[in-house]
Order: C-alpha cells, then structure tokens, then sequence
C-alpha cells in the first residue's frame, strides 16, 4: 500500500515546487519544452556537430546545385596550399573550422603517371564531366609552402625537399595512390539535399537554430530590463512619473511592431546585433504593462506598508518584495515574447533586413528559395518555415503550460487541503 502524505507534507512545498509539479502534469507543456532543449542543444553545439563545419555552414558547390534529399557525392580531398586553420574546440563550436582540404566533387576518378585524373560531377544523366589532372602529391602534402615537388620518371617516385628540415625525401607513386584511395577520397552524403548555392541544406538549417534562439533570448532580456524598470516605476511611484511613461507606452503601442521594428533596423542598419536591439526595444511594452498592473494592486498590501513602516527604502521595496511577487506573469509573457521574436526575425530575414548572407537564417532560406515552391524543389523553402513553425509552437505550448501552472486558481485542492 502506498503510504498517504500528511498534511504539513504538502504545505511544507515552496511554490516553486508546487509550480513544476502542475507543469509536469500538462504533456503539451511538457513535449514543447522538450523541443526546446533539443533545439537549444543544437543551438549550443553548433558546429561540432554539423556535417558542414565551415565558417556559417557555407561551404558552396556549384555544381551540386539543388540536389534532392539523401543525395551522396564522391569528394576529392585536396590539400590547400596555405598555412593550416585548425582551431580549439571551443572556436569551432562557436565560430566554425575552415577546412586544411578543398572538397572538389568527382564522378569518378583514375590514376595516371604522377597525376589523379577525375571526371568532374555535372549532375546530367550521362555525367559527361570535363576531366582534370591534379599531381598527386600536390593533393596530398602543402607543396607550395612546403615541398618544391620533382617527379622521376625513370624511379616511378616523386622526389622533393622538406624546407622546414632541408630533408631529402622520396615516395612512390604507388604509396601515393593508397594514401589518396584511404584518406583523400571521400563519400559525404546529404540528408537534406542541398539549395542554391549547392550548400548543405541540414547544416544551414542547424545554425539557422542558433539565430533564431539568439535572437529570441537577447530581444526578451532587452525588453524585460526595459519593462520591468519602465512598469515598476509607474506603477509604484504613480503622479506625473505613471502619466509620462504610459504617454510613451501608448505612442509605442499604437505603431504596428513590424513597421517599428523595420524603422528601428534602417536607422542601426542591417545585420544580426540590430535585429537584437530592434526586437527587443518593439516588446517592452507588453512587459511594461504588465508590471505596472500587477504593482498597482499590490503595492497597498501590508506587506509593503511594513516596509515603509521599517524605513526601508524604494528601490528595496520594489526589487525585493513587490517583483518577486509578480514575476511568475513576467515568465509567461516572456514566453510568448520569444515566440514572436522568432517569427519577427524571420520576417525581417525574409526581407532582407535581418540577418545578412551568409548567415544562415531561416527567414532568409524561405526567401532564397520562394521560387522553388511551384516546381519540384519545393521543400528547401517548406522545411525552414517548418522549423520556424515548430519552435514557436514550443515556446507557446511552454507560456500555455506556465500560464496554468502559475494560476492560483489551478491549485489542486487535494494537496494543498491535504485531503
């Protein structure tokens, strides 16, 4: 038999608790803040777990131009003549990793003397690809930098000289064309597909997370320091302070977001930290709203009145003991206010004033491939609209479940009267 919890055990609960408790019971709630962490996993981990690790996940190939999903190309590694980019895991994960190789696309590929010879990738049924030679060490090893290359015939091997050392070194044709074979040709395949540019489609669509969700977090911190030092002091000090900050609310509110937002980006500029700011100042107002409301119809309650009785200044009144008391409608509105961040960003991204090629955001992969709806391609602009449409049904599925967890009126009476 299950043993039956006393009364003090649930009075004994601190909202918090309790709170989480009726949070859990909702499973839309509970499968939207799922989708949440997935998506802000992807966010955090970024390139380290890309199948395109370049800078902005923009490594184009022409050639593979708008390739169906699951498409798989044959890649011939060649190494860049230049010094080598590798970075920590930690740049790599933020920034991403240019690449020691150049990946060149090949239909098929041959050896010849000192050469590689491949047949370029067209695409076309048959191929029919121009074939172009690249020497073999040249593919292998930094020759420009490091090894001035000499090919003897009459020994069948490629000699040259390490300029680092000054060594004199030799390898066969043979071992050049098992080093290619293992580790220089390269199957990589696209899950997605790619778009326009030949990019792949999947990485684009990863890093695209962590634009939205920058975006969304940075504008609902924006407007929620502006809401709650606007709100707070309306509400508590009231007289001519409440009349001019509610002036300001009123003129702010009665401008379409959208068209703020777009004025607000001209004047700082296009880019990703302007969309930031641009947000952020647009959705304060609900926030200041709000706060004022709710410190209104507190700030008279005794508890208050102590403090003023104790000699407690303003601002310790209001940071410690009115908000406090009305952040719980704070959390949900700002859940609903990252929804509308994300749908804003896109919106901007969508024409072209948010966030700038090559950044990969959502909004500009729908706009970049619009065209494509009509034809057989039409999913490179539905699969981003569909992640812009899932990760805003999380963040309101998430503010639905805060919003009933948070209401009094939803308390379990079992519970809380210990019956």
């Amino acid at each position: 038999m299950f043993k039956k919890k006393k009364h003090t055990d649930y009075i004994s609960e601190s909202l918090s608790a309790q709170t989480w408790k009726r949070f859990k019971r909702n499973k839309l709630a509970m499968f939207g803040l799922f989708l949440i962490i997935i998506a802000s996993s992807i966010s955090v981990l970024g390139f380290l777990i890309t199948p395109d690790s370049s800078p902005y996940a923009n490594d184009q190939k022409p050639e593979l131009h708008i390739k169906k999903p699951g498409f798989k190309a044959q890649m011939l590694l060649a190494k860049k003549n230049e010094l080598s980019r590798k970075s920590n895991w930690f740049n790599k994960m933020i920034f991403g990793e240019v690449s020691d190789f150049s990946y060149i696309p090949a239909y098929s590929y041959s050896f010849k003397g000192f050469d590689i010879v491949i047949e370029e990738f067209t695409g076309n049924e048959p191929n029919n690809g121009n074939k172009v030679a690249y020497n073999m060490a040249d593919v292998v090893y930094d020759v420009n930098n490091n090894y001035p290359i000499i090919n003897d015939s009459s020994s069948n091997k490629i000699e040259f000289y390490q300029l680092s050392t000054g060594e004199k070194l030799k390898i066969s044709t043979s071992d050049l064309q098992k080093i290619i074979t293992e580790n220089h040709i390269e199957d990589r395949r696209y899950l997605l597909g790619t778009d326009l540019a030949g990019r792949d489609l999947l990485s684009r669509l990863m890093i695209g997370t962590r634009i939205s969700l920058s975006v969304g977090f940075i504008s609902v911190i924006i407007s929620i320091v502006i809401g709650i030092l606007l709100g707070a002091m309306a509400g508590y000090f009231r007289g001519w302070l409440d009349d001019v900050i509610m002036w300001l609310i009123n003129v702010v509110w009665s401008i379409p977001t959208l068209l703020l937002v777009i004025a607000i980006t001209l004047v700082l500029g296009k880019g990703i930290l302007q969309v930031f700011i641009a947000v952020g100042l647009t959705m304060w107002v609900d926030v200041a709203r709000l706060i004022r409301g709710q410190i209104l119809s507190i700030r008279e309650k005794e508890f208050v009145e102590a403090g003023r009785a104790l000699g407690f200044k303003n601002m310790r009144i209001i940071l410690g003991h009115i908000l406090p008391n009305v952040m719980g409608p704070v959390i949900v509105i700002a859940a609903s206010n990252f929804a509308s961040a994300i749908l804003t960003e896109a919106g901007l991204s969508f024409l072209g004033i948010g966030a700038q090629p090559p950044t990969p955001s959502w909004g500009e992969m729908i706009n970049a491939h619009r065209g494509y709806v009509l034809v057989d391609a039409a999913y490179l602009a539905f699969v981003p609209g569909l992640a812009i449409m899932i990760l805003v049904l999380a963040f309101m599925l998430v503010g639905n479940g805060l919003r009933d967890a948070l209401d009094s009126k939803s308390l379990d009476s079992k519970p809380l009267m210990g019956h």
